[in-house]
Parts: structure tokens; C-alpha cells; sequence
């Protein structure tokens, strides 16, 4: 189960910045709205994982995931474009996650 609440605090996580993003320093009530209430369940669900995940584990994955989606919804919905550097970074990332994953002893699936 603590995967599942993984995959929900990185949602939550991804949507509460690219709200934050869109709050335009929180000057428009609905995005902080969206933003506050984001990160909230964000941590709620990161606090459920912690029970069952390791905390290195798990704060790596979240963040790991968390970086590349961002990234790549906000190429999408902000044009902002990363350059082959960032990209290479974030394959690099997701490396570290996959790592991680098939191959770490700490990991219980």
C-alpha cells in the first residue's frame, strides 16, 4: 500500500507546484487555494509512506518523480522548454529511481 500513497504524494505534489506556479506569487486565490491544499495531501500521504518505506527511499523516489514530471508538464503548459543538459539531468534522475527500485535490498515491494 505504500507505494500507492507514494504515487498519490507525487501527484498531489506535481499538481500543488504547478499550481504554485500559476498563483503567480499567491495572487490568485484559486491556484494558492489548489497549491496549499496540494502540498497538504501531498505530505499527508508521504507521512502513510513513511510507515512502510524507508524515509531515503521513499523522500528519493518522491522527489526524483516529482522533478521529472514537473519538468515535463511545465514544457507543456508553460513552454518552458528544458535544454539537453536538464534533460540528460532528468534521464539521470530517473535512473537513480529505476536503480532503486530493481536493485536496492532496502526496497520491499
Amino acid at each position: 500500500m505504500g507505494y500507492w500513497y507514494l504515487a498519490i504524494a507525487i501527484g498531489a505534489e506535481v499538481i500543488a507546484t504547478l499550481a504554485l506556479k500559476a498563483s503567480d506569487g499567491f495572487s490568485h486565490s484559486t491556484s494558492s487555494t489548489v497549491c496549499v491544499i496540494g502540498y497538504a495531501v501531498a505530505f499527508y500521504f508521504l507521512s502513510l509512506v513513511l510507515k512502510t518505506v524507508p524515509v531515503g527511499i521513499a523522500y528519493a523516489i518522491w522527489a526524483g518523480m516529482g522533478i521529472v514530471l514537473i519538468a515535463s508538464i511545465s514544457a507543456v503548459i508553460y513552454k518552458q522548454i528544458p535544454d539537453a543538459p536538464a534533460i540528460i539531468g532528468m534521464v539521470l534522475i530517473l535512473a537513480g529511481v529505476l536503480v532503486i527500485n530493481v536493485f536496492s535490498k532496502t526496497v520491499s515491494h
